[in-house]
């Protein structure tokens, strides 16, 4: 049995913009608090890369924080970003 008071463990990460985007993750709060910035191992059309993601917003929904993150193009491994015409899922030549 769950006791209704007991702490979080847990956070949704929703992924607003990138190779990611639309996608959400659960991870766990470290110390009570939510990563700020963290880097995701993907593939995106059989290529794997670190994408790296910075929190942008926080909110509670249905008893859970929802924290959005928005991808970081120039610390990331894949030439993907919004600016260069690739949609996410298309081919990298």
């Amino acid at each position: 049995m769950t006791d209704a008071t007991q702490t979080p463990n847990s956070y949704v990460v929703e992924y607003t913009d990138g190779p990611l985007v639309g996608q959400t993750d659960k991870r766990i709060l470290v110390g009570g608090e939510y990563d700020k910035t963290f880097g995701v191992i993907a593939l995106v059309d059989g290529i794997e890369a670190n994408f790296e993601y910075h929190a942008t917003g926080a909110r509670e929904l249905n008893g859970e924080t929802h924290v959005t993150y928005s991808f970081d193009a120039a610390n990331s491994d894949s030439p993907v970003s919004d600016e260069d015409g690739v949609e996410p899922g298309e081919a990298l030549v």
